[in-house]
């Protein structure tokens, strides 16, 4: 395991505990993270606005409450970063995405990211870039321009949660928000060599007002992007738990952390290889298909299955733009009300791409969303069917590898891949399957191709959160990742 020095690399769960053994102090490790953000992020670009004079005096407070004995929280101490989507933080600006014309918006509000992990003792030290409204699975926009990935600095590192994943990876933090509607915890995990882990809905409160239901169509999450999965459950513990603003919010909370250990002895584990209908570059089916071997190393048995799925990949993408344009519009014209019409004053802080599908979602029908939601329960019934004779379901996260970055700040995903069309904004993606079903989902490490990394996808069955973190912790175990960081590490600072 490479570290730059005594905490780069280092998990949030050893962190916290040698900040609660007063092995360092909190002020000690805020200065280590803010000297190495200021010498990395330049050339990273994965924070957007940081907060080091708050975050410091956050951290001389968590050590007076180290030396008074007061009680702390699993996270005491340890700096965390929050994205620059529709997360919140009063005093901090909030331009969704990079739109230019929100760079000094301020909504003086918590998300829930923000309040439970302050709460939990965590430090928040800035925000980290993400495409405008989120409306793709790459890290680019107009105002702040491309993240680049730590493994090659001339790529993407995927979005939306992109400024998230490269921090992870490059030692920044060692545990920052996502938020995912179609796989963006997942889809900057798998190009950036980290663990994204998506809950089951209801595990993780929405409490979005004024429409308490606004994360169901697709469904809509908030989690974590780490190094190590201990990291994730630890996250998820803080962020989980019942929540009467949020009308799906599950009553209990399980203990993660506990069950990691669990061993696979006896699980059974549904292998695609394109989930029916993708197209996957060979480079990433490789790595993925002898990656899958690791849960037999771990004691669970695989076989390659169907899933079932009848539509095309891009009908499925199509759909799930479709989908998304109600929460984005709700959007466009909250900002409208209050004096902001993106629209119609301001069109060009907004890809091209963008604007066609919000047109789109302006000329639904009533029957067009009944029939979309047709198309989407065909999925889900494919995925359950599968996970009703399997205890997990694993594919490749994405169909590619990490694309280059371009310089106009709309950097695309391919348009086709081995020969076939793709949308690309989220075509390569087989991530939004799950979002359109609900079940708990998590992209691993699975090795790299050239240098670069290559995610594999693990769903399970509904509410199964603690199944998916312990197979997906087995899996590290007999095949770990950490030593992949070598090449954040020694890259080039530019």
């Amino acid at each position: 395991m490479v570290e730059a020095d005594r905490t780069s690399y280092v998990s949030a769960a050893d962190l916290a505990e040698r900040i609660r053994r007063k092995e360092i102090s909190a002020v000690e490790l805020m200065t280590a993270t803010i000297q190495r953000i200021k010498k990395r992020n330049p050339s990273l670009n994965a924070f957007v606005f940081t907060d080091f004079d708050q975050a410091m005096e956050r951290a001389k407070a968590a050590d007076e409450a180290v030396a008074s004995g007061a009680t702390l929280g699993p996270l005491h101490g340890v700096p965390t970063a929050m994205k620059d989507l529709f997360d919140f933080k009063p005093g901090w600006p909030s331009t969704f995405g990079g739109i230019r014309a929100l760079r000094n918006q301020v909504i003086d509000a918590y998300c829930p990211y923000a309040e439970r992990m302050e709460r939990a003792g965590a430090i928040l030290v800035g925000k980290t870039n993400s495409p405008i409204m989120g409306l793709r699975g790459i890290a680019d926009n107009y105002l702040f321009g491309p993240t680049h990935n730590p493994f090659d600095l001339s790529r993407n590192p995927g979005g939306s949660s992109g400024g998230s994943a490269a921090a992870v990876a490059d030692g920044l933090v060692p545990i920052a928000e996502g938020t995912d509607a179609g796989g963006s915890i997942r889809i900057p995990a798998a190009w950036c060599n980290v663990y994204g882990y998506r809950a089951s809905w209801g595990r993780v409160a929405f409490t979005g007002r004024p429409n308490a239901f606004a994360g169901l169509n697709p469904f809509v999450f908030e989690g974590t992007l780490t190094r190590t999965v201990e990291d994730a459950a630890i996250g998820l513990q803080i962020l989980a738990g019942p929540d009467s603003r949020d009308p799906f919010s599950l009553s209990s909370t399980p203990d993660f952390r506990a069950g990691l250990a669990q061993s696979l002895k006896g699980r059974k584990v549904a292998y695609s290889p394109d989930f029916d209908v993708f197209p996957i570059e060979s480079a990433v089916a490789d790595v993925v298909g002898e990656a899958v071997r690791g849960f037999v190393d771990a004691g669970a048995t695989v076989e390659t299955v169907k899933v079932g799925i009848k539509r095309s990949q891009k009908e499925l993408s199509d759909l799930w733009n479709r989908m998304i344009m109600p929460l984005n519009i709700s959007g466009l014209e909250g900002l409208k009300a209050g004096g902001i019409d993106l629209m119609k004053d301001h069109p060009d802080d907004l890809p091209p791409e963008y604007r066609h599908w919000i047109e789109v979602g302006y000329g639904l029908s009533a029957m067009d969303v009944w029939n979309d939601m047709v198309m989407r329960t065909e999925v889900y019934d494919a995925i359950e069917s599968v996970l009703q004779r399997y205890d997990f379901l694993v594919s490749p996260t994405l169909a590619c590898l990490p694309v280059k970055n371009a310089n106009d700040g709309n950097t695309l995903g391919p348009t086709q891949i081995n020969g076939e069309e793709v949308d690309p904004l989220i075509g390569w993606c087989l991530t939004y399957l799950t979002n359109f079903s609900g079940h708990p989902s998590a992209s691993i490490p699975a090795g790299l191709s050239g240098g670069l990394p290559v995610g594999m996808h693990i769903a399970g069955r509904r509410e199964a959160d603690v199944d998916v973190l312990a197979a997906s912790a087995a899996f590290e175990r007999v095949r770990p990742w950490a030593d992949a960081y070598r090449i954040c590490q020694e890259r080039p600072l530019t």
